[in-house]
């Protein structure tokens, strides 16, 4: 690409303006250059094939060429940092690409596998929310219908796990479905999108079939970790190993050289086609999760007044102030289930050791055992939509959430 005097080399990138044309030099960095006035050669290209009845029936969405001896593995976009762009006229990074942009964008994508793509939302992740929520499992419940072999769900990092986690409750799956994302945009020569997109399609045509979250497991370019969904969170703002399973060890990893797929024996993993396909999407919306700090002023619970449901981020095995207790009790009087989690990032909740908890569990207040705060959220509003003992379905162990025992690391 020539413009005044300047030869620019590189991978042409989609662009998110009609002005600018976007190329990826070798350094890593992008640069956009105004279209009026440049000339452009091709030196090497790939094709993708557009499907124009994809998607007729279910939304947006395109599919490139497929190879018969390949596995099927459906793209579903909802936005976020793997599928952003810059926009040259702002500078800002947004959300802009469709799955086939991402394609497009990750050509190392070619080859794995075919595409089916698919967008359920151009969002970035703090934007999401329960009716997208129910949207996404649906999208993927009928592309599994409709034959995939994997889903890969691309996604903003910021509310990943929550995504992760509701999906796990909504879905029994016969394939690896499998979130990733991106804590770098692709414009940064340090951008994690393009191994964690290759890994997460080659988990995606693996034997397990979990919902699972697929990012880097070291600073390195070396290797992702899988997630259960249910026991991940992310840990840090900005690091590409910011993704942790909290209470254990990943079910998995994926070499990016090598592009082996390798799960942990000890897991107790569904098998590819063990389980039968079906979908429970029903949410209660109405559900909050509240932090206990101390100081926190009683009138605080007030706001929650006729909420379907509370889960409660305690402190320690699961404690708030003694002031607390009568008013949780309040609201589960009023047909307000109420959760205890802990604030902690391994072991379990007991309200059985102090006075304090021995008061809760009278006042009516469930015990979360080892659930995370967002994972015991999910849950939660899965579980009020969708069952008759919202209380019995929290100590139930449905999608890994809960482990039989908490072990203290030595």
């Amino acid at each position: 690409m020539e413009r005044d005097g300047l030869v620019n080399e590189g991978v042409l990138l989609p662009s998110s303006t009609s002005e600018h044309l976007v190329v990826k030099l070798d350094s890593g960095y992008n640069v956009g250059i105004e279209r009026e006035g440049a000339s452009t050669e091709v030196l090497e290209s790939d094709v993708y094939a557009v499907d124009s009845n994809a998607g007729e029936e279910a939304g947006a969405g395109s599919e490139v060429e497929f190879d018969d001896d390949l596995p099927t593995i459906a793209l579903i976009s909802t936005g976020g940092t793997i599928a952003s762009t810059v926009d040259y006229r702002t500078g800002a990074v947004t959300a802009q690409f469709d799955a086939e942009d991402v394609l497009r964008a990750v050509p190392d994508l070619a080859g794995r596998a075919n595409y089916r793509g698919r967008v359920v939302a151009n969002i970035l992740s703090e934007n999401m929310d329960p009716s997208i929520w129910r949207e996404l499992a649906a999208a993927v419940h009928e592309e599994i219908e409709n034959g995939a072999d994997g889903v890969v769900v691309m996604h903003g990092t910021d509310t990943m796990q929550y995504s992760a986690s509701v999906l796990s409750f909504m879905l029994d799956t016969p394939v690896p479905v499998v979130f990733t994302g991106s804590q770098r945009s692709a414009d940064r020569p340090s951008s994690d999108n393009v191994m964690n997109a290759v890994c997460a399609v080659e988990a995606a045509k693996s034997d397990v079939a979990e919902v699972m979250v697929c990012m880097h497991a070291t600073q390195s370019d070396d290797r992702c970790a899988l997630h259960r969904g249910t026991r991940v969170r992310k840990g840090h703002t900005s690091r590409r190993d910011a993704f942790e399973t909290v209470g254990g060890s990943p079910i998995g990893h994926v070499d990016y050289e090598s592009e082996r797929v390798e799960f942990d024996d000890a897991a107790d993993l569904a098998a590819r086609n063990e389980t039968d396909l079906d979908i429970a999407p029903a949410l209660e919306p109405d559900v909050e999760l509240v932090t206990f700090t101390p100081g926190m002023d009683p009138a605080f619970f007030e706001v929650l007044e006729g909420a379907a449901g509370v889960v409660v981020a305690g402190t320690g095995l699961g404690h708030v102030h003694s002031d607390l207790v009568d008013v949780l009790g309040d609201l589960v009087d009023d047909g307000t289930t109420v959760v205890m989690t802990s604030q902690c990032l391994g072991g379990r909740v007991c309200d059985r050791v102090y006075d304090t908890g021995r008061d809760l569990l009278e006042a009516g207040v469930v015990e979360g055992e080892d659930l995370l705060p967002g994972t015991a959220k999910a849950k939660l509003m899965w579980a009020l939509a969708n069952t008759d003992s919202p209380e019995e379905a929290m100590r139930t162990p449905l999608a890994g959430e809960l482990s039989e025992r908490s072990v203290p690391e030595a």
